[in-house]
């Protein structure tokens, strides 16, 4: 399956805290778009008599590469806005899109493949429900836990992408 159906979500918010890496809730986030890039992944619409409103329209080499660059970048400035380093996130839970994104930004980044939350073989892509679903398999199977840094990341049409670091 390359995509299928859930929902999921969650509530993250800042909480008063000394401002170290040892706070707790949403500790910090980037969050980007780029405009020019919407011919590179959209859903279609217009007259409905086209035939074509809709379909999900994808360049897939070029969303792959922008995707591992650019979310790569997020992850390292959400650490960055959050005062911690790639080292001290615990899990990393990415957007389930596909394995090769997910291992492609992993490999840039340097990450312990370990630490990276993949669900795809068992959701496959659920669009913005992939990262709550991912979370919560990686919560009720033990991984995650309270207190565990953990950082999020997602890419989505537009193009848009973000990560966020989050302590539980």
């Amino acid at each position: 399956r390359l995509y299928d159906k859930g929902a999921g979500a969650f509530v993250v918010e800042p909480r008063e805290g000394q401002g170290t890496k040892d706070d707790e809730g949403l500790l910090g986030f980037a969050l980007r778009c780029d405009g020019s890039k919407t011919d590179l992944l959209y859903v279609d619409g217009g007259p409905a008599s086209t035939g074509t409103v809709g379909h999900l329209r994808m360049l897939g080499n070029q969303v792959f590469r922008h995707a591992v660059v650019n979310i790569a970048e997020a992850i390292t400035a959400a650490c960055a806005a959050a005062n911690i380093e790639i080292a001290d996130v615990d899990w990393f839970v990415p957007h389930q899109a596909n394995q090769r994104i997910i291992k492609g930004v992993g490999d840039r980044l340097g990450l312990d493949e370990n630490k990276v939350i993949s669900t795809v073989a068992m959701h496959a892509n659920t669009s913005a429900a992939s990262i709550p679903l991912a979370m919560d398999a990686a919560i009720q199977d033990g991984r995650i836990k309270k207190g565990d840094m953990v950082l999020l990341e997602a890419m989505g049409g537009g193009l848009t992408w973000g990560a966020c670091a989050i302590r539980l």
